[in-house]
């Protein structure tokens, strides 16, 4: 392999070392001391595809432009004489990493009586074990990233929150863009009909690296109907429950999975190149897919670490998104059936003004036990409840409903409030109700232009009488309702014509790291309206306390006019 115009380099045998290293499984090459190629062996030229008469007579660099040769490493070596090694990158830089190749090399200076020869050069490819390495990496990074999964999805008992949350956890670890998209339960949500085959999903939630944020933004966005064609691979991917990969981007798989030819220059503009699709299985029905895309010169998906990584996400996802959804079905049943209980009250009779709120904490609050009731009594009298039955969700309102019910029952014997109370407080115990309750039960006598009180654990009522702050009950309180310990005690307070009983829940006072009585009091600062309906009042308390309200809120007021 030697070239024949090329006389050996004085002092150096490179017949000699032919004879030695032709078959070396190490590629080596060797080189004079103006780093032209003198020799290289078979390997060597099964290294880099180059036949070895093609590097005879000629530089490194001209021969191997794609090789980052380090130029300046090999001098030191023919300068100084000591051995270097070094790892090389073997391919375009303008390649993707998954097209490059990586040599480790080691130069040894030649010598011969005391004069330098030149350089051999020993190379291993390594690139297999540089994409172990890499795998590795990848598969520690992957650990990690499953450790933190749970402190990062699934953080609201909100399903399109836990899709957002998903999609930003993979991106940029594992994908440049990632997309999540469900089948709508809302059949009104559906929008005009798909082709045959297509299918339409609603995307819930969307991330992007920054650089490719901009042009992300041409496509649907979260909240809005996506349509796949039959042949892309998020319909395949929801049709057969299974991960779906796709690389090497071609014509014919842009065609496939983009909505027209639109889509196709847009997904060729952000270098669209490989995408998985893996299902979102809720109690054995995939109900949506989470697709991870990448792009320049990120690698592509692989069947084994991605594919396995994004499913157990997407498991983790879909456990979470069951809790939601069927948080959501508890809490809607819970919110009707309160509602319903809590219609607005009648008013007892044409003598008395009454007007009612409620206001649940948020869309995303659980469900409480608030309600309230105005019932007619003889004589012109009225009696008026306030309670909140302890728990949330269906049972605490379907306890709720118990106590109204009951309540009622005991109204029509027209006795004073402590003893309203203390049968309760029998009945419930022994009806076997495990939900205990606060309660008020206050009755006004416009005639006598009184109001007897009696609470059973609940925030006291507050009286404002005409052109006046409000008041604070002064009223004994007796321990919850189911509790069967009884004791309840009723006062009297004055409660004049025009003097307005306002009653309320603790959501309406109570204040994350404040004492409860600084919040009841509070209360003191509201008038009644000198003129106009008590919605008025309830307007002014919307105003001053339902934004900072961290549970629902229930108020009741009333007002009686001259007997």
């Amino acid at each position: 392999m030697q070239a024949e115009e090329h006389a050996d380099p004085p002092g150096l045998d490179v017949a000699g070392l032919a004879a030695m290293l032709a078959d070396s499984p190490a590629g080596v090459a060797v080189l004079d001391t103006e780093l032209r190629y003198v020799y290289v062996n078979a390997a060597f030229e099964r290294l880099n595809g180059i036949p070895a008469a093609d590097h005879l007579g000629r530089t490194v660099d001209d021969v191997l432009s794609a090789v980052d040769v380090r130029a300046g490493v090999v001098r030191k070596v023919l300068a100084d004489g000591r051995a270097r090694a070094g790892t090389v990158g073997v391919g375009d830089r303008a390649e993707s990493v998954a097209k490059r190749r990586s040599w480790r090399i080691a130069y040894h200076r030649v010598e011969s009586d005391g004069r330098v020869q030149g350089l051999v050069g020993i190379a291993q490819e390594i690139t297999a074990t540089d994409d172990e390495q890499e795998e590795l990496r990848r598969a520690r990074s992957y650990l990690t990233l499953l450790d933190s999964a749970a402190a990062s999805i699934g953080t609201t008992l909100d399903a399109a929150t836990t899709c957002q949350e998903l999609a930003e956890f993979v991106v940029p670890l594992m994908a440049d863009i990632a997309v999540v998209e469900v089948l709508a339960d809302d059949p009104d949500h559906r929008g005009t009909p798909t082709a045959a085959g297509a299918l339409r999903l609603r995307r819930d939630g969307l991330a992007s690296v920054p650089e490719l944020a901009e042009g992300i933004r041409r496509f649907e966005g979260v909240g809005e109907d996506v349509v796949y064609p039959s042949g892309a691979a998020v319909a395949r991917c929801q049709a057969t429950g299974e991960p779906v990969i796709e690389n090497l981007a071609d014509d014919e798989w842009f065609e496939r999975s983009a909505p027209g030819p639109a889509r196709v220059a847009a997904y060729r503009a952000l270098g669209l190149h490989s995408v998985v699709a893996v299902p979102l299985v809720i109690g054995g029905r995939t109900t949506g897919v989470l697709s991870m895309v990448r792009a320049g010169n990120s690698p592509p998906f692989t069947e084994g670490l991605d594919v396995v990584v994004a499913r157990a996400l997407a498991g983790r996802a879909s456990v979470d998104m069951d809790h939601a959804r069927r948080y959501e079905k508890e809490h809607r049943v819970a919110r009707e059936l309160q509602r319903s209980l809590l219609s607005e009250p009648r008013g007892p009779n044409s003598g008395i003004e009454i007007a009612s709120l409620y206001l649940p904490a948020g869309a995303g609050a659980v469900v409480g036990g608030d309600w309230f009731d105005a019932i007619p009594l003889k004589g012109g009298r009225h009696m008026k409840v306030m309670g909140d039955v302890m728990g949330h969700g269906v049972d605490a309102a379907v306890a709720m409903s118990n106590y109204r019910s009951m309540l009622r029952l005991m109204a029509v014997d027209d006795l004073p409030p402590h003893e309203v109370l203390d049968r309760l407080d029998k009945a419930v115990e022994q009806s076997g109700l495990d939900r205990a309750a606060t309660c008020v039960v206050a009755v006004v006598d416009r005639r006598e232009g009184v109001c007897e009180m009696a609470s059973a654990g609940h925030p006291p009522p507050v009286l404002i009488d005409p052109g006046a702050f409000g008041r604070i009950a002064d009223i004994p309180v007796g321990p919850p309702l189911g509790t069967g310990m009884g004791g309840y005690r009723t006062t009297v307070l004055p409660c004049s014509p025009g003097t307005v009983l306002f009653m309320y829940t603790d959501g309406l006072v109570e204040r994350r790291g404040e004492d409860i009585d600084v919040s009841i009091g509070r209360l003191t600062t509201l008038r009644a309206p000198a003129a106009g309906h008590l919605e008025h009042l309830l307007d002014e308390v919307v105003e001053r306390f339902a934004a900072t309200a961290e549970d629902d809120i229930a108020v009741l007021v009333s007002r009686s006019k001259g007997y």
